[in-house]
C-alpha cells in the first residue's frame, strides 16, 4: 500500500478517511527503549507490519518478544544509524522480507548532553549530531529510496520542542533538532510530486526512562513542569496516536508539517 492516492471517503461514515494501517509495512529506528519502543509496541497493536532496528539485538529483544504476543513477526535489524553501512542493509532486508516500505518512524536518537555550551567538547558535539541528523538522514535517504520507486510512502521524523525553543545545557541537541526539522521540511518538497509525505513529530517531556532522571531531579522536575501549561508530563500512548496519524492515509494531505506535541510548553 502507499500513501499517494486520494482516500475516497464514503458518505455518512466518519471513519472514511482510512486511519487503518493493518497493510501498512513500518519500520522504526531507536526501538529498543523510551519513545521508540513505545512506537514500535503501537504500531504493532495497530496491525502493521513493524522492523524494528537498535544498537544489538538483546536491546530490542524484549520489544520484539512483545510484538510476537500481539501476534505480530517483527523483523529484526541490528545497527546504528549513524553507519551508512548498516542502513543501507536495513533497507535491504526490509526489501528481501516485505518488498517495500509503506512508512519509516526516524525515532533513534541521543539524549542531551547537560553541559553548559562553552564545556562540550568536540567528541560530544560530534555523537550528538551524528546519531540524531546524519542518522535521520541516512534512514529517511534510503528508505525514501524504496518509497519513490513504489510511487508513495510516508516518514515521521521525530525532532523534539528543543529544535524550537532553546533550552539551557542543551546546545548539541537542539542544533540536532533544528536541523532534523529543516531536513523534514526539505525532504518534503523534493519528494512530494512522487508522492512521498515527510512530516516531522516534535515531543515534549514524556514519561519515559530516558527522561526519568530529570523527572526525578529536585530542581529540574520543578522547572520543567512550570514551563507545560497542562501542569504534567505526557505518556507515550499520547503521541503514539500522532505518529499513527502521520503515517496513515488519514493525514495524506500533510506535508512538510511540525506537529508538536507538549501539553502547551511551544505555546506560551
Amino acid at each position: 500500500m502507499t500513501t499517494s492516492s486520494t482516500p475516497t471517503p464514503v458518505p455518512g461514515n466518519p471513519r472514511s478517511v482510512a486511519f487503518d494501517l493493518g497493510d501498512h509495512r513500518v519500520w522504526v529506528t531507536g526501538a529498543s527503549r523510551g519513545l521508540g519502543r513505545a512506537m514500535a509496541l503501537g504500531f504493532a497493536a495497530a496491525g502493521a507490519r513493524v522492523a524494528l532496528t537498535a544498537r544489538s539485538a538483546d536491546a530490542v529483544r524484549d520489544v520484539a518478544q512483545e510484538i510476537e504476543e500481539l501476534g505480530g513477526k517483527p523483523l529484526v535489524l541490528v545497527g546504528s544509524v549513524s553507519d551508512s553501512g548498516a542502513v543501507t542493509a536495513a533497507v535491504e532486508a526490509i526489501r528481501d522480507s516485505w518488498g517495500g516500505l509503506d512508512a519509516l518512524v526516524n525515532c533513534a536518537g541521543v539524549s542531551p548532553i547537560f553541559k553548559r555550551a562553552e564545556l562540550v567538547d568536540d567528541e560530544e558535539w560530534r555523537h550528538v549530531l551524528d546519531v540524531n541528523v546524519t542518522g535521520s538522514f541516512l534512514c529517511a535517504r534510503e528508505a525514501g529510496k524504496l518509497m519513490l520507486q513504489a510511487g508513495g510512502g510516508a516518514v515521521v521524523n521525530i525532532s523534539s520542542i528543543h529544535g524550537q525553543v532553546g533550552m539551557e545545557r542543551m546546545a548539541a541537541y537542539s542544533a540536532s533538532k533544528g536541523a532534523v526539522d529543516a531536513l523534514t521540511r526539505t525532504l518534503a518538497l523534493e519528494w512530494a510530486e512522487r508522492g512521498v509525505r515527510v512530516n516531522t513529530l516534535s515531543p515534549g517531556y514524556f514519561e519515559t526512562d530516558m527522561t526519568e532522571a530529570l523527572r526525578g531531579h529536585s530542581k529540574w522536575r520543578g522547572h520543567l513542569l512550570s514551563k507545560i501549561p497542562m501542569g504534567r508530563f505526557g505518556v507515550p500512548e499520547e503521541i503514539v496516536s500522532a505518529a499513527l496519524f502521520l503515517a496513515s492515509d488519514a493525514s495524506g494531505f500533510m506535508t512538510g508539517s511540525n506537529m508538536v506535541v507538549d501539553g502547551g510548553w511551544t505555546a506560551a
